[in-house]
This record gives C-alpha cells, structure tokens and sequence, in this order.
C-alpha cells in the first residue's frame, strides 16, 4: 500500500466515523490529505469502493488487536472490551463499522458486505473464545452499545458503566 493510499483511507476513516458515509466527498479527503481529488479518484474510482476499502482495512486492524489481546492471555470478553475502550480513548469515536451499521440500510452493498464482515467475525472470534453464539452477540451489542452512549453523552466512562457487566 502507498503513502498517498494510506493516507486517503486515514483521512476518509477520520470523515466516517466523525460525520458517517454521507459526511464526506472526495474533494474533502483531498484536502485532508493535500492531493487533488483526482488522485483520490485514481486509487478509488468510487466513493462506495473507497468506503469498503477502509471499512475492511478497520476489522483486520481491529480483530488482529484483539487477537493480539488475546494471545498475550486476555480473556476473549475482556480482549474484545479492551479494544474497544482503547479505541474510543485514542478516538473519541464511534466504532467505524458500528457508525456504518446504524445506516445500513442506505449503503451500497460494497460497503454492507464489509460491516457485515465485521460483525460476522466479531461473532465467530468471541464463539472461538468459549463463547455461544447467543452470548457472543450479547457482548458485541453490549460493547457496540455503550461506546454509542458514551459518544453521544460525551462522557466515556458510560463505556465502563455500560459494559461492566461483561466481566466476570
């Protein structure tokens, strides 16, 4: 991957999880990243492409820091909590595939295909980790619910209040 291409899918992560899909256009990402819109254009001839692109790029970022979490001994529950508090502490954010999911609906299948991904191995990681399926989508909703309450009360300590009930 280039410079100029990681730079695109950084600056066009910040413009999603700040303001969703709709929020942003080519030309802003341009600006972001001191290109001209036709370079953005160039390496992703499509704004849903461009959308997909970092959506994949954040669950592989995302699902390898939890494996990471876990391989140093975490509890699979408490990795996945982990990463998601160190998320929207580094962030301030909402989860990017969350903030994309709350908007599905009018998403180009491109783009559902990869927050579905998201999920889908959200799931499948926890169950990995001892978990069944019910209480693994427990935990994914749970975790995806508080960082959504504490981002819109602006209060990140509602994430620990939210999803202190995950720990045993």
């Amino acid at each position: 991957m280039t410079d100029t291409v990681s730079a695109i899918l950084d600056a066009a992560e910040e413009r999603i999880r700040g303001a969703g899909y709709h929020g942003f256009s080519f030309r802003d990402i341009a600006s972001d990243v001191g290109v001209k819109a036709s370079s953005v254009h160039y390496h992703f001839p499509a704004k849903e492409k461009l959308a997909a692109a970092v959506a994949r790029r954040y669950t592989d970022r995302f699902v390898e820091a939890v494996d990471a979490e876990v391989a140093q001994g975490a509890d699979v529950v408490e990795a996945w909590r982990h990463v998601f508090r160190t998320a929207l502490q580094r962030d301030g954010r909402m989860c990017l595939c969350g903030a994309l999911a709350a908007t599905s609906h009018e998403l180009a299948e491109e783009i559902r295909v990869e927050v579905k991904r998201f999920f889908e191995l959200g799931i499948e990681k926890l169950q990995e980790g001892g978990l069944d399926r019910a209480s693994a989508v427990r935990v994914l909703s749970a975790l995806e619910g508080a960082m959504l309450t504490a981002n819109i009360l602006d209060d990140q300590s509602i994430f620990e209040t939210g999803s202190s009930a995950l720990v045993a």
